[in-house]
């Protein structure tokens, strides 16, 4: 069963998939000073803001991790910007209430043997409460495992209607 099965929520879309998700985007950008910047003011004037980032660097690349609240506006953003982008989906989940949160949530997973390739904080608290992104090697199994757990999941409605 999947998290948007019998809550009344329908979370399919064109991307085939019926769980609640959370789109990266990923732009590959020359490494030197600046190109940041470029890409963040693309976003200027829009009303798509930028929820999550990371960069991994190399010598001559970086590679920019975005998590967007409008992931449909902040895509024709970086296609305008004549960015080559690749999309992913990662999960969210808020963050409970508790002296290790991040370790009750690596463990619930490990239980269930998902594994975690990337965890990054959110920078908006949907619901009033601290949230990461992650990517797992099987989404819709490790949402099912959080939410048995008593886990919230955050999907790109809450990115986009944060407070």
């Amino acid at each position: 069963m999947s998290t948007g099965e019998g809550a009344g929520l329908d979370f399919s879309t064109l991307r085939g998939r019926d769980y609640p998700s959370i789109r990266q985007f990923t732009v590959f950008l020359e490494n030197r000073v600046g190109q940041l910047l470029e890409v963040v003011r693309r976003f200027e004037g829009s009303n798509v803001r930028i929820v999550a980032l990371t960069i991994s660097d190399s010598t001559e690349c970086a590679v920019v991790r975005f998590l967007l609240s409008d992931p449909e506006q902040g895509r024709e953003v970086l296609e305008r910007a004549g960015l080559a982008i690749v999309e992913s989906d990662l999960i969210g989940v808020e963050l409970p209430d508790s002296p290790q949160p991040l370790l009750r949530v690596c463990t619930a997973l490990l239980q269930a043997e998902v594994n975690i390739s990337q965890v990054y904080p959110l920078l908006a608290r949907p619901h009033g409460r601290p949230a990461v992104a992650l990517m797992v090697d099987n989404i819709q199994f490790a949402l099912e495992t959080l939410s048995a757990k008593g886990f919230t999941p955050i999907n790109e409605d809450d990115l986009l209607n944060y407070e």
